[in-house]
């Protein structure tokens, strides 16, 4: 050193942050008597120190300068870390450092330490001579559980003053190759497709070690130990030393081969070193996924079925393939098809899900006349594609023969529903038509029979051989069965096949219609006033036929009687309608049957001679008949009518004078006396026809519930309890005749039935509309129902 001191400018800073420290560093120069070494910052050197420092003391406070021009720092030491080995064997307590202040000359100084690892949990792990300043560590450290301590030194008098500031003590233990490697699962699944190039990717397995990552003792390095199966090769992986990713290193995986694959991995600590590396295995397994590498190919080349004609959804073949991919995969699962020999569509084929096999089905009805046979050409793939490189194979491809049945078909009829026209009215045994039907059965010798089916108005026959059509009656239109001009029939033709067969047929027969009903006066009675007026009867007419057999129609009155044309006359209004008026000035009331010539329009036309009842009446001055004369219109003279206004006063009369008769035989009632002896009249009294005492609980039976009241009294203040509820109602009652005292001394008869009436018409006897108490039996009664006594025997005595 060329002088007494060096000061060096200490610069730090933080590429990331950018953050920049600056510190002043001073080195004094030691006489030659002492040791060289590091002086701390400020530190006194005095000539006659002859001690050297031992080297695991620290003196971290600032220190007091001389007055040579020296000047206390206001900086203090930052103190290095101290290391402490884990797993150390001792001996405990084992001194890490002395801590000494440069003020213990001068007064006596207690040290002390605080901190995790001092005086907060883990509690005691540090522990300090508070005389000497020697911090020991009591127990082995772990750095697993703890890699770092953070302490403060304190320094204080004797009285528990501050000496120095607190001083902050970092205590980092040294990691020792304590720890195994751990992977984080035992076992590894990865999957890889069969095929695949050297260098692809399966998997990726991972190990911790707990040890100081940083160093040597957490370097963890992977290998693989062993492969099962060693096929096609032993070596079919390998993995990234660091990284842990397990990728194929040779070709041939074949999932038809080998499925499976299981590699023990290795992990070590120690960078790998097998010497003096902690290592631990762990297992993978690698599963060879599936590729459509193997098409789908045929069992056999032909197939054969056979199939009845006209039946669909039958399977009339079933083709069976073989396939090495996994089943029940889409690389496995067959898709057929028909590429020719069908064009018409008739069949298709379906997979079987479980057997993966062909089913040929008849979607489409063949038939034995047309076809007799089938060659189809069938091609089956899967319903993945194939993987690239994979060609069809020629076995993928087959043909399938069916041959068509011959069964017995039911004749047809050409033309169903066949329509025939004719004119209504032909005579019986006319032929309509040849309705006959088509056998299919061409290469059958069969006999067709013919038969009626539904023939609702039986007017038709059919010839059992040919189908010939003729009528059994005569055709009306106008018949019920005709819908819209249209009769239809219903016709069976069967063959002598086995089994028989049989088809139907419908004919529908359109009847032109002819002018064979003659019209029909509407209405068929009317009514009119007996002098002319505005009131007219308007008439029209029906016809069952249809235009142009209908209207219109021609009204006119017959010559002859000649009264006819005399008292009325018909006045055209259009085609269909027409009117009926009177032509002399008045007519007698009554009912005149009016004869009226009704002709249509047909070709030839059709007349009726209709008679119209028409009533003439008197009228009011509003048109309308009067009462009388409607009488009169019915056809009662007026000595009839007179008679019947005399009868119906006499009646009137014969009423009055019974009503009259009656009044006077009640008075008589009342003023006479009854011929029994009032000691036997059982009106209104209680007659006891027997008296059995109640029972020993029924014996508080008030008899005075029984009793009618002579004042509402108790009625009001009666305690809740057995009450009689025919008691007369409360409240202001309406006025009535007084009941008769004295009884009439007539018949038995009428007397009953005079108070009877006169019961029924007093509102104020009993009974009243309310539930009456016949009878108490007292609460609590021991006896049971009379309704459970029953008798087992059986004769008279039941």
């Amino acid at each position: 050193m060329p002088s007494k001191q060096l000061i060096l400018m200490v610069t730090a800073w933080d590429p990331q942050t950018l953050g920049r420290w600056e510190a002043i560093v001073r080195f004094l120069v030691a006489e030659k008597s002492q040791h060289n070494g590091h002086k701390p910052k400020g530190r006194k050197t005095a000539a006659g120190e002859a001690a050297p420092q031992q080297s695991d003391t620290l003196l971290p406070w600032r220190q007091h300068q001389s007055a040579n021009g020296l000047r206390r720092q206001k900086r203090d030491w930052v103190i290095p870390p101290i290391n402490v080995p884990e797993n150390s064997r001792g001996p405990f307590p084992q001194q890490l450092v002395r801590i000494r202040s440069d003020k213990d000359k001068e007064i006596h100084i207690r040290y002390s330490i605080t901190g995790v690892g001092a005086d907060q949990p883990p509690m005691e792990v540090f522990s300090i001579d508070p005389v000497s300043g020697r911090m020991y560590v009591t127990r082995p450290m772990d750095r697993e559980e703890r890699a770092s301590y953070h302490l403060r030194a304190h320094a204080v008098d004797m009285n528990g003053n501050k000496v120095e500031n607190p001083i902050d003590l970092y205590i980092y233990v040294i990691d020792m190759n304590d720890n195994r490697p751990e992977f984080i699962n035992q076992v590894y699944n990865g999957s890889v497709d069969e095929g695949s190039k050297p260098g692809t990717y399966v998997m990726t397995v991972t190990a911790n070690d707990a040890d100081d990552s940083t160093t040597a003792n957490g370097m963890v390095r992977y290998r693989i130990v062993t492969q099962t199966p060693q096929s096609p090769s032993q070596n079919m992986f390998t993995i990234n030393s660091e990284t842990g990713d397990i990728v194929t290193v040779a070709a041939g995986l074949d999932r038809e081969k080998v499925q499976q694959y299981i590699v023990i991995v290795q992990a070590t600590d120690m960078e790998g070193n097998l010497n003096y590396g902690l290592s631990n295995t762990a297992t993978a397994i690698i599963t060879v996924t599936d590729v459509n590498d193997n098409p789908p190919e045929f069992t056999t080349s032909t197939y054969s079925g056979e199939v009845p004609e006209n039946r669909v959804e039958v399977v009339v073949a079933n083709l069976t393939v073989m396939d090495r991919d996994q089943p029940h995969s889409p690389n496995w699962n067959a898709i057929y098809r028909i590429i020719s020999g069908d064009p018409s569509g008739h069949f298709t084929i379906r997979t079987d899900p479980v057997t993966n096999e062909g089913m040929v089905t008849v979607v489409k009805a063949v038939d034995y006349e047309m076809n007799r046979a089938f060659m189809l050409t069938v091609m089956v793939s899967n319903q993945a594609p194939l993987a690239s490189g994979i060609q069809m194979s020629f076995q993928s491809t087959a043909g399938v023969t069916i041959s068509v049945t011959d069964v017995n078909e039911a004749p047809y009829f050409p033309t169903n529903h066949k329509l025939i026209r004719l004119e209504e009215g032909v005579p019986t045994g006319t032929v309509l038509t040849t309705f006959s039907a088509v056998d299919p059965d061409r290469f059958m010798q069969q006999a067709v029979r013919y038969s009626k089916l539904s023939d609702p108005a039986n007017w038709l026959n059919i010839n059992a051989t040919n189908g010939q059509i003729t009528t059994a009656a005569v055709l009306d239109r106008e018949s019920d069965y005709i819908k819209n001009n249209v009769y239809e029939a219903t016709f069976l033709a069967a063959d002598n096949g086995i089994p028989p067969a049989s088809g139907t047929g419908t004919l529908q027969i359109y009847l032109i219609d002819i002018n064979d009903n003659a019209p029909e006066l509407l209405p068929k009675e009317a009514q009119i006033c007996e002098k002319p007026n505005l009131n007219v009867i308007n008439i029209t007419a029906a016809d069952a036929d249809i235009d142009p057999n209908v209207g219109p129609f021609v009204f006119e009155l017959p010559s002859v009687p000649s009264a006819v044309r005399k008292n009325w006359t018909i006045t055209r209004l259009n085609g269909d309608y027409a009117q009926l008026s009177l032509r002399i000035m008045y007519l007698e009331a009554g009912v005149y049957d009016v004869p009226i010539i009704v002709t249509d329009s047909g070709n030839p036309p059709l007349y009726n001679t209709s008679v119209i009842k028409v009533k003439v009446c008197p009228c009011d001055e509003n048109g309308d008949c009067t009462t009388i004369g409607a009488v009169a219109a019915a056809g009662l003279g007026t000595g009839a009518i007179i008679a019947i206004l005399i009868c119906i006063i006499i009646l009137l009369t014969m009423v009055l004078l019974f009503v009259v008769w009656m009044k006077r035989r009640e008075k008589e009632r009342h003023t006479k006396q009854l011929l029994i002896d009032p000691e036997d009249d059982v009106r209104d009294n209680i007659l006891k026809y027997d008296e059995e005492g109640g029972g020993e609980e029924d014996q508080d039976y008030d008899l005075s519930q029984l009793q009618q009241p002579e004042t509402m009294d108790h009625v009001l203040n009666k305690t809740p309890g057995v009450r009689r509820v025919d008691e007369r109602p409360i409240g202001a009652e309406p006025q009535y005749p007084i009941r008769p005292v004295i009884p009439h001394p007539g018949d038995i008869g009428d007397f009953i039935n005079e108070g009877l009436r006169a019961a029924d018409n007093d509102p104020t006897a009993p009974p009243y509309d309310s539930l009456l108490v016949f009878d108490y039996e007292g609460s609590g009664s021991t006896a049971g129902s009379v309704s459970s006594l029953n008798s087992s025997s059986s004769g008279d005595q039941d």
